[in-house]
């Protein structure tokens, strides 16, 4: 029986599809705390191996930032550990085949051990443990806008990332005109997305030059994490494999808007799978749970904004007037705030959380999303009234302000009760480290502006 990547489930599967294939290889990688896929191709028998008993990867993965470089206020791991492996365990059921590589399979793992309790999938799968156990499924998707550019690896860094020349020029969202004349690279793209099974609802021209988003398909909030993380790398490694670059930025100019990586959200009871967030007696279509989620959302954005804006350049997005949220406000329709409630049938009634943008791990993201919506159900938080009309034209009180900085928000994330008893210790302790040295990192470059506005005049 021929078996396809999509129906693998088990262990066994996989090894029936790897021997029916005559593969002396797979491709297997793991998501860091920066959402990058790291990973290495795998020999046929230690993969069979791997499958049963797992595999080590070096734990400097997760103690390293986006540029390699080493941690240095960590305590899981570092120099004074001597960077050992950590346990990894093959996810067969996440098993595609790269169409570009004759059908090489590719598979996604997840730390094991004293590792799970700061990996990223990892976190997710407990969130979704507490959703399960409320009697919970949960549903989600990714849209991600990205900026197109005719560059290259070596070009860009030989311009100093200035100069550098969009796929397409000037402003024209949802242009016919540019996905026709470009239409190779859309076809290809959604033909990837579609081999990979991770398919795209929409695919289209955003505001900007070279701009393009995708709205990946809904689907359990794992899966839908992992087609997020897949979407992502390999977006990317399209492009650069026709000679251009895509970037998933949060903010790439101060000229242009930035860059969003909006998540949808809805629960259905998992018995029977109705609805948990439509109640048509209701005003707005509301249940009264999904009044508490979008409540515990609302508390606790400004306390986990560092899982959702992890980078030092998300914080150039969150600015008034350029589509991006700046208060922990919600609304019906509305694309102004940070928590926007889309009215639907029993099938379509979700939440988006605009707040994100394309820079998110998508499963440390997914994890914020959720978590504190289920929280604000168990805790039974009311949110304040919808806001109507323009959200960045209004006044927000002080406990809806958001963190400005990336070292606030990691502070913030550390004294957070609710994130170390959703996330636990171990996770919250690690990642806030992280983003702590990504600032630090930050504050130690000299810019563009501080040499125009300071060298001669000051």
């Amino acid at each position: 029986m021929v078996k396809r990547p999509e129906n693998i489930r088990t262990a066994a599967d996989a090894r029936a599809l790897v021997t029916e294939r005559g593969l002396a290889h797979v491709k297997v990688a793991v998501a860091d705390h920066d959402g990058i896929l790291r990973g290495k191709y795998m020999g046929k028998d230690k993969f069979f191996s791997a499958l049963d008993k797992g595999f080590g990867f070096c734990d400097v993965v997760l103690g390293w930032d986006s540029n390699d470089q080493l941690y240095d206020n960590t305590r899981y791991t570092g120099w004074h550990t001597a960077y050992p492996d950590a346990g990894v365990r093959v996810v067969p059921a996440t098993c595609r085949e790269i169409p570009f590589e004759d059908n090489m399979l590719f598979f996604l793992g997840e730390f094991t051990g004293p590792a799970e309790a700061i990996c990223p999938r990892g976190l997710l799968r407990r969130v979704l443990a507490r959703a399960a156990d409320s009697g919970f499924l949960v549903n989600a998707a990714a849209e991600f806008e990205f900026f197109v550019f005719n560059e290259t690896p070596d070009s860009i860094r030989d311009k100093g990332y200035r100069g550098l020349k969009p796929l397409t020029p000037g402003y024209f969202g949802y242009s016919v005109l540019r996905s026709s004349v470009h239409a190779e690279f859309y076809h290809q793209l959604l033909q990837l997305c579609t081999a990979m099974r991770f398919p795209l609802e929409g695919l289209h021209t955003e505001t900007g030059p070279g701009v393009i988003e995708g709205a990946i398909q809904y689907s359990e909030a794992l899966e839908a994490a992992d087609r997020a993380a897949l979407f992502k790398t390999f977006t990317k490694v399209l492009a650069q494999r026709n000679g251009l670059m895509a970037t998933f930025m949060a903010k790439w100019s101060k000229d242009w808007p930035g860059q969003s990586g909006h998540l949808h959200v809805s629960l259905n009871r998992s018995k029977g799978g109705a609805s948990v967030f439509h109640d048509s007696k209701r005003e707005h279509s509301m249940s009264q749970e999904m009044r508490w989620f979008v409540g515990g959302q609302q508390a606790l954005l400004p306390e986990l904004l560092a899982m959702v804006a992890p980078t030092v350049n998300s914080y150039s997005r969150l600015v008034p007037g350029f589509w991006a949220p700046t208060s922990a406000n919600w609304g019906v329709e509305n694309r102004t705030t940070a928590l926007r409630v889309i009215e639907g049938g029993p099938k379509s009634q979700r939440v988006e959380y605009r707040i994100a943008a394309a820079d998110i791990n998508p499963y440390i993201a997914l994890a914020a999303a959720i978590g504190s919506g289920l929280w604000g159900i168990e805790q039974r938080i009311e949110p304040d009234a919808p806001v109507t009309g323009n959200a960045y034209a209004r006044q927000f009180p002080a406990k809806r302000q958001l963190p400005r900085t990336l070292t606030e928000a990691a502070d913030r994330l550390t004294r957070s009760k609710a994130a170390h008893e959703l996330f636990g210790d171990a996770f919250v302790d690690h990642y806030a480290a992280h983003r702590e040295w990504e600032e630090r990192e930050f504050r130690k470059a000299i810019t563009d502006w501080e040499l125009a506005r300071y060298f001669e005049i000051i």
